[in-house]
This record gives structure tokens, C-alpha cells and sequence, in this order.
């Protein structure tokens, strides 16, 4: 009998989304998405779609708010997620955070460093309110992505982990008299960055 672990145990909470969409061999992931860092699913799985990638995401209910360290999201523990990683070969993982005097700060972390001065020079562009922090000491350690367990770090060519703050995520309080249309205008233009980072990466 298989032992039960974290990451299986809250696949199988009753309203977890498990989400695969199989396009092109970048792929974008979102395995803390829904309800726990919200708007990271929304994120990953638009700009997927805009960029003709594949995408893996996990989308907790309002119910559920599981975080799971990204070393224990195995895909030994999901045939979907196996899937992904056999087929992708690099990969942009979404997250969100929050951290004092960090927020408008992203945070780009994982093994492939030439990919993530790639995204990070398309993001400096569409946010220029921002800062792109590509210096791995100066990220906080936990946050780096750089354990090889992490599945950020599991396709052939690794990939690059992102920390998004809450308001580039529209989940600020300066955007509390936003009505629309769609979202608010920072993460709009963090979608258009990432689909041109995408599209542009041909290592």
C-alpha cells in the first residue's frame, strides 16, 4: 500500500483543480494557485495560452488553503505533473509572496539564470515600476528555488522560478477602487511581458 504524502493527499481534496494543457516545449506552472497565491494560476495559465506553452497548475477552492514546499510537489505523486515535466524543456513557475519593504519587488530564482535574465529584461520593460531581482544572495533563501527537488528544476534545461508581491497581482490595496474592464493595469502588462519573454526564448 502507497504511503500517503502531502502533495497526493490535497490532489485529492474534494474542489482541488489539477490543470494540464500540453502545447509547446516551454512551459509555464502554477501549482499554488487558486485560493493560497491568488492570481498566480490566472497568470501562468493566460500567458501559457497567449504564448502557445504548456501548463501545469494545481487551483485550490476558497475552502482549501494548503501550502505544500515546492520540494514535496513530486510528480511521482501525479501522472499529470509527470506528464509535464517529460514534456516541457524549460519552465516559468509562477508564486506569489509578501515580504516587508518587498513590494514591488520580483524575486527570479531557479537554476536556469540565463532564462531569468531573459524574463527579467522583458519585465523591466513592461513594469518599470518594478524591480527585477535576478541576484540570487539577495533574494531570501527560501524563496530562491534552487533545491533540486523543486520542480522548477526538473526539465531538461531547468527553469526560472518567479515571486510576484501582491500588487502586481491586483491584490493590493492600492487597487481597491479598480471596476475594470479585466485586470488591473500592472497585471496586464506582467502578462504581456512574460508572453514576449516566451515567445522570444529559443535556447
Amino acid at each position: 500500500m502507497t504511503s500517503p504524502t502531502p502533495f497526493r493527499d490535497l490532489l485529492a481534496v474534494e474542489g482541488v483543480d489539477e490543470q494540464l494543457v500540453l502545447r509547446g516545449p516551454l512551459g509555464f506552472m502554477a501549482y499554488h494557485g487558486g485560493s493560497l497565491e491568488e492570481m498566480t494560476d490566472v497568470i501562468a495559465s493566460s500567458a501559457a495560452e497567449r504564448a502557445g506553452a504548456s501548463y501545469y497548475g494545481v487551483v485550490q477552492p476558497p475552502t482549501c488553503t494548503r501550502h505544500i514546499p515546492s520540494h514535496h510537489v513530486a510528480p511521482e505523486e501525479s501522472p499529470a505533473l509527470q506528464t509535464f515535466i517529460d514534456h516541457v524543456d524549460v519552465v516559468i513557475t509562477i508564486h506569489g509572496y509578501g515580504r516587508h519593504h518587498m513590494w514591488t519587488t520580483l524575486l527570479l530564482g531557479g537554476q536556469n539564470r540565463d532564462l531569468a535574465e531573459h524574463v527579467a529584461g522583458h519585465l523591466r520593460t513592461a513594469l518599470p515600476e518594478y524591480t527585477m531581482e535576478t541576484r540570487l544572495p539577495e533574494m531570501p533563501k527560501e524563496l530562491r528555488g534552487l533545491h533540486h527537488r523543486n520542480p522548477v528544476n526538473l526539465p531538461r534545461h531547468q527553469g526560472v522560478q518567479i515571486e510576484l508581491p501582491p500588487r502586481v497581482r491586483g491584490r493590493s490595496p492600492i487597487w481597491r477602487d479598480w471596476t475594470g474592464p479585466g485586470w488591473v493595469p500592472h497585471t496586464q502588462a506582467l502578462v504581456d511581458g512574460l508572453v514576449r519573454a516566451a515567445t522570444t526564448w529559443h535556447r
